[in-house]
């Protein structure tokens, strides 16, 4: 096995690079709209970044690549993107090419040695291409060779279980369904994907409270909400957009309340670029209430608030009798939750939090929206149900104005998991896809994420394709995962450009360029749109414009159907090719398949597409006993040991999941540098510290430690005990084996550190 191609080190030169200001207290505004438009004609050029924005988000145009938000029903602004999509779109754009000769030129462990952010700025990936066993670089493959390895080394396993299939959550609706359709007739249900490492603890605690893993709020509920929750989320980096709906919310009379252990410029106030006041400055304050938690301390938070809901009778009797069951015993459990504890967890005094609950008792149409700061926890799905407790006992779910809102974080993410990437898929999606299609699908539940990496570190998976993403960046514990990779035969990256995950390899490697979503797809029957669903349920058309970056990528679709001709051969019966050449044969599959897509071909066709039922969102919940059930979760307990920090995983402002568009982060004032531990001030003198110090860090886990070394100390308001660093440079930090209950999703925003400074060499 080779060293790891992964750079650890901070270069001599940082803190001379770093530049810290004062974080920010607006977000967007004029500079945003530089920021978007430097982006865009710096990397795709000023004519087709100019069309490809234009393009964006627009009636019959291009789909954001970025985050899940929706965009309005009713009409579309001429700029109907934030900052981040511009970002996104213009790295996919991007005039600048990778080819063979790049590849001669580089080897797998010279540009191990470079940062993410080098990868992406070589521009976009032209033609197959192939690591044998023993090289170190890569050389170019014929398609059809490459489909005839991948089937080789698939078909030549002792069983199906031995390979694994990756999904990223930016693959479109139809290449998703194929992909799963040929997982599952090869033999298995191995489709772990994205969900596992983000939202899953949405997908766990949501359909046991009011029967769907989804949210159930539109985008006019927001002007319609008398007190929105944001927790653990920081939408002026990672849901722009959503700042627009706020803004609305607020002059429409809404208060807002944000809990979050950083204080995010997003959260505190707003100037919308659409409007001249915003460009010129002016903006609108948003949060009301700003409640900085400790990390992983919502819970106890949340528990607070419902013991003093219930202590000043602050229940919606006639809703909980009508609409719900489980309340007496949700009641006596928080009854006996003890204030100190509450108060020692969340970090937050109990009068903070009886104001809040005060908020909440004054209101009838809540909104709770939350992200990763919510899921990437131990108690990650306790913490969720207990806000669903929340807004059940004031009867906030069902109503204009009100229900629950997980803000997803990839463009289709949402849509995957409706197309069957679920490597335990319900029973009634498996029996309606074998009557579709004729053949018997497996039940043995497939790996996720932390599961797959396991298999393939204990050789129990030989085969790894990836269906886009950056799976050894985006994972935890990144030497366990990077170890696991080398193990196995064959890894496969269905790729747009080039990233960490195409250094660290099987014995054999392919990379697959595909398409984007902002390029032309033209196949045998023409050109083809593709489909996706945001975070709302809202599925629509998304139709690239721009000419290919070479006439040598397939789209996803077309590279799963040559794969499944290769693999399957006579033992499907799929018109492989039929779906290949005409999209919409695929989406008249689905329409059969998936309930709620009936005229799917004819209704994804109009303006702004069509919304997927949604029970609880009209007050009908798809529960064993058709109410909307109160779940009773004990208090998770968080302890740090002498010394020790809880550290959280963020993006910075320039960043996307693991694609790194920059080195800034604008709105927390820190350009130039990455490799930066956010502290509290007398947490840093506490060590022996001082700002801008190069220090270890050092993770603990059971009677394990992971390491990861030369970070520069920055202070920052972030509650005591706790700490913040950029992700993914501190995942070889998350331990594999530290997941949030039963969602399995890793604890990324949970990390027990300590920090010493760096010796000498």
């Amino acid at each position: 096995m080779t060293s790891l191609p992964i750079p650890e080190a901070l270069g001599p030169d940082a803190l001379a690079k770093l530049s810290l200001g004062s974080p920010k207290a607006v977000a967007t505004g004029f500079p945003a709209v530089v920021s978007s438009l430097a982006h865009a004609w710096s990397v795709a050029g000023l004519g087709r970044g100019t069309r490809a924005l234009l393009m964006l988000n627009q009636y019959g145009g291009i789909d954001c690549t970025s985050c899940a938000w929706p965009d309005p029903d009713d009409h579309r602004e001429t700029a109907e993107f934030c900052e981040n999509g511009a970002k996104a779109i213009a790295w996919e754009a991007d005039s600048r090419r990778i080819d063979t000769a790049f590849f001669k030129k580089y080897s797998i462990d010279e540009l191990g040695q470079q940062t993410d952010y080098w990868h992406g700025q070589q521009g976009r990936l032209t033609e197959p291409m192939v690591l044998k066993p023993g090289s170190r670089h890569y050389e170019p493959i014929a398609w059809d060779d490459a489909f005839a390895l991948i089937a080789r080394e698939l078909n030549g396993l002792a069983s199906p279980n031995e390979a694994a299939f990756y999904t990223s959550g930016r693959t479109s609706n139809e290449a998703a369904f194929l992909y799963q359709l040929f997982v599952r007739q090869f033999g298995t249900n191995n489709l772990p994907d994205c969900s596992n490492m983000c939202h899953e603890s949405s997908s766990v605690a949501l359909p046991e409270t009011i029967g769907i893993g989804k949210g159930t709020v539109k985008l006019d509920d927001f002007e319609k909400a008398e007190l929105i929750l944001i927790l653990g989320q920081n939408p002026g980096t990672n849901h722009p957009r959503m700042l627009t709906a706020l803004q609305k919310a607020k002059r429409a009379g809404a208060k807002i309340v944000a809990i979050n252990p950083l204080k995010e410029a997003g959260l505190l106030a707003f100037s919308n670029p659409q409007e001249i006041r915003g460009m010129l400055g002016f903006s609108t304050p948003l949060a009301d209430q700003y409640l900085q938690v400790k990390i992983g301390g919502d819970q106890a938070l949340l528990q607070g608030v419902l013991k003093h809901l219930l202590a000043r009778g602050a229940v919606d009797r006639t809703f909980v009798e009508s609409q719900t069951d489980g309340f007496e015993a949700m009641k006596t459990g928080i009854e006996a939750a003890d204030w100190e504890q509450i108060e020692a967890l969340a970090g937050i005094g109990r009068a903070d939090i009886e104001t809040l609950a005060e908020r909440i008792a004054k209101s009838e149409r809540i909104i709770a929206c939350w992200a990763m700061g919510l899921t990437q926890h131990k108690h990650a799905v306790a913490t969720i149900q207990e806000l669903v407790n929340v807004l059940l006992v004031r009867g906030s779910i069902g109503k204009p104005g009100a229900g629950v809102c997980p803000v997803r974080g990839h463009s289709n993410v949402q849509g995957d998991r409706t197309m069957g990437i679920n490597e335990h898929a319900p029973e009634a999606f498996l029996a309606s896809l074998e009557k579709e299609f004729r053949f018997a699908a497996p039940r043995e539940p497939g790996h996720n994420v932390v599961d797959c990496i396991r298999a393939m570190r204990d050789g129990a998976v030989k085969v790894f394709f990836a269906m886009g993403g950056n799976f050894l960046s985006a994972t935890p514990d990144t030497n366990a995962t990077a170890a696991a990779l080398q193990n196995t035969n064959l890894t496969v990256q269905v790729s747009i450009k080039l990233n960490r995950a195409h250094l660290v390899t099987g014995r054999t490697a392919l990379i697959l360029p595909c398409l984007g979503r902002t390029e032309r797809d033209r196949q045998a029957s023409g050109e083809q749109f593709v489909t996706t669903e945001n975070s709302m349920g809202i599925v629509q058309r998304s139709q690239g414009k721009l000419d290919p970056a070479s006439p040598q990528l397939l789209s996803e679709t077309a590279i799963v159907a040559k794969l499944a001709v290769a693999t399957l051969g006579a033992r499907s019966t799929v018109p492989w090719g039929e779906f290949a050449s005409n999209y919409d044969s695929i989406r008249d599959c689905i329409e059969r398949v998936i309930p709620g897509f009936d005229r799917y071909n004819e209704r994804v066709r109009k303006p702004g597409g069509f919304y997927l039922p949604n029970g609880p969102r009209d007050g009908r919940y798809p529960t064993a006993t058709g109410k909307a059930r109160f779940r009773s979760n004990s208090l998770g307990t968080l302890e740090l040991r002498a010394g020790e920090l809880a550290m959280m995983t963020i993006r910075t402002h320039d960043q996307f999941n693991t694609t790194v568009y920059g080195l800034h982060d604008r709105y927390r004032g820190i350009h130039n540098e990455r490799r930066v531990i956010l502290m509290h001030a007398d947490d840093i003198r506490e060590r022996g510290l001082k700002a801008g110090d190069v220090v270890d860090l050092t993770g603990h886990y059971a009677d394990e430690t992971r390491r990861a070394p030369r970070f520069l100390a920055v202070e920052y308001d972030v509650p005591r005990g706790c700490c913040a660093t950029y992700f993914p440079e501190t995942n070889v930090l998350v331990p594999l084996d530290s997941t949030a209950d039963r969602s399995h999703t890793p604890t990324s925003k949970y990390v027990r550190i300590t920090v010493a400074r760096t010796e000498k060499s």
